[in-house]
C-alpha cells in the first residue's frame, strides 16, 4: 500500500472541510499507558521486521503467521487460522467476545513486498526519531499498534463490546486474491472496522493523519490477433498485431481522463516470438484504479468503443478487465469516524490529525467496506514512509499518539448504543 492523494472536487471538498475539535483533557491512564507501551512497540516492531515475510515466500509467511497467531493467543483471543484459496499466505481471525452491544474488527496485514534476504542490505536500525527496517510501517508497525493497544485495553479488563474481532492477512500485497472475500464476509458481520494500513511521515505530510478512502485496484488486458508473415520476403501478407498494439495504447493512453472515478495506465506488453516473423499476436496490460463503483463498467465500454479504430486492416483487438480490490469509498459513518480521531488527537495538547480525502493506492478497506454494513476508517497505524521502497521506516514519536487513539477510539465506540 501506497499513499498518494487523488484530485478532483471531493478531495478539494475534503482538504478544506475542517470538525470542531474541542481540546478536552485526555485519559490519563490510557495515556500513561501508551506512554509505557512505547518501548515494548518498538520491540515487536523489530521482532517482526526480523521475520521476513514477503508475500511470495510461503516459508517466511508460515513464520509470520506462526509469531502472530501466538501474540493473539496471548490476549486470549479464540483464533482460527485458514488457509487461503490462492496465494501463498493465510489469514488469522482471533475473536473475543464481551458484555456490550457493538461489534468491532481490525485488520492489517502480515506480508510485504520485500524478497528473502533483503535483511543483508537492509537492516533493522534505530536513528534518531526513525525506526528503520523492511515492511516496518507497511505494515507491521499497524500489526504492533493492533497488539498493543488491545493489551493495554485488556489490562484495563475493557470488554465493552459484543464481539471483537483481530484478522491478519498474508496476501495484501497480491492482492489480497486468497483472502479478499473473508474480510468482506468479516466485515459484513460487524459494526466497524479499523484497518491499520500506515499514515505519511511528518516529513512528508507535517502531521499525521488517517485515511477517508482508497482506489479500488484492477487490470485492462488488450488482446491483439493479426497474421505471420515472412518479415523480409512477404511482409505485406501479415498483419502486424504489435503495430496495432502500439496504435492502440496511443489512442486509449488518455481515455480515463473523461471518466469519473476511473485512471488507466498502460505499464506492461509482449509481442512477436522471432525478429524475421511479422508478430501475429500482442498484449499489453494496464494498472486501473477505480474511485466510484460504476467506474468500471464504464471504463470497458470505452476501451472495447476504440477496439474498432484499427490502425491495421484485417486485424482482431479485444478488451478485458479484472477487478481485484474494490474501491473503499468513506462514508458519512466514515467521517463520523474521522471527526472522532480528530477530537481524540486534539486531547494530546492539541494535537492536529489531517483527514486524507483519498488515495490512488488500494487497501484491504475496500473489502471490509463492500457490504456497506460497517463504518470504515483506514490508515490508523504508525506513520513512515519508503513503502515498498529502500530504508523503510516509522516515526517513534508516533507510537504513543496511535496507541492512545486506538484504544480510546475503540473504548468511545463501546459506548455506541
Amino acid at each position: 500500500m501506497t499513499c498518494r492523494p487523488f484530485r478532483g472536487a471531493v478531495a478539494t471538498l475534503w482538504l478544506t472541510m475542517g470538525f470542531a475539535a474541542l481540546a478536552a483533557e485526555p485519559d490519563r491512564a490510557l495515556l500513561a499507558a501508551a506512554q509505557a507501551a512505547q518501548p515494548s512497540v518498538i520491540e515487536s516492531c523489530r521482532e517482526m521486521v526480523a521475520i521476513e515475510s514477503g508475500t511470495s515466500d510461503p516459508a517466511g509467511l508460515a513464520k509470520m503467521t506462526d509469531y502472530a497467531q501466538g501474540r493473539l493467543k496471548a490476549l486470549g483471543m479464540q483464533v482460527e487460522r485458514r488457509k487461503l484459496p490462492a496465494g501463498n499466505g493465510e489469514i488469522l481471525v482471533g475473536r473475543l467476545d464481551g458484555s456490550g452491544q457493538r461489534k468491532l474488527m481490525l485488520i492489517a496485514h502480515m506480508d510485504t513486498v520485500y524478497k528473502p534476504g533483503v535483511l543483508a542490505t537492509q537492516p533493522i536500525k534505530l536513528d534518531g526519531n526513525r525506526l528503520y527496517g523492511p515492511g516496518i510501517a507497511d505494515d507491521k508497525g499497524g500489526m504492533a499498534v493492533i497488539l498493543h493497544s488491545l493489551a493495554i485495553l485488556r489490562e484495563a479488563n475493557w470488554k465493552d463490546y459484543a464481539r471483537l474481532t483481530v484478522v491478519f492477512n498474508g496476501d495484501e500485497e497480491s492482492q489480497s486474491a486468497g483472502s479478499g472475500e473473508s474480510i468482506a464476509a468479516l466485515g459484513a458481520e460487524h459494526d466497524v472496522v479499523l484497518s491499520y494500513e500506515p499514515n505519511a511521515a511528518k516529513t512528508m505530510a507535517k502531521t499525521e493523519s488517517v485515511l477517508l478512502a482508497a482506489a479500488g485496484t484492477a487490470e485492462a488486458t488488450m488482446s491483439v490477433k493479426g497474421r505471420a508473415a515472412h518479415a523480409g520476403a512477404a511482409p505485406e501478407q501479415g498483419r502486424n498485431a504489435l503495430v496495432e498494439m502500439a496504435h492502440q495504447v496511443l489512442l486509449t493512453a488518455d481515455l480515463a481522463t473523461p471518466i469519473s472515478g476511473a485512471q488507466l495506465n498502460w505499464t506492461r506488453a509482449e509481442a512477436g516470438n522471432t525478429r524475421n516473423q511479422i508478430p501475429y499476436e500482442a498484449s499489453a496490460f494496464a494498472d486501473v484504479r477505480l474511485t466510484a463503483t460504476d467506474a468500471a463498467e464504464r471504463l470497458l465500454a470505452a476501451l472495447n468503443a476504440k477496439a474498432q479504430e484499427h490502425r491495421v486492416v484485417d486485424i482482431e483487438v479485444s478488451y478485458s478487465l479484472a477487478i481485484g480490490r474494490p474501491p473503499f469509498v468513506g462514508d458519512a459513518r466514515t467521517r463520523a469516524l474521522a471527526g472522532r480521531a480528530k477530537s481524540i488527537y486534539a486531547e494530546l495538547d492539541g494535537r492536529a490529525l489531517q483527514l486524507i480525502p483519498g488515495t490512488g493506492a488500494g487497501t484491504d478497506a475496500g473489502f471490509a467496506s463492500r457490504s456497506g454494513k460497517p463504518a470504515v476508517l483506514e490508515s490508523l497505524g504508525l506513520s513512515g514512509w519508503g513503502y515498498h521502497a529502500k530504508d523503510e521506516y516509522v516515526e517513534i514519536d508516533s507510537i504513543v499518539p496511535r496507541l492512545y487513539l486506538t484504544t480510546r477510539l475503540l473504548m468511545d465506540l463501546g459506548k455506541d448504543r
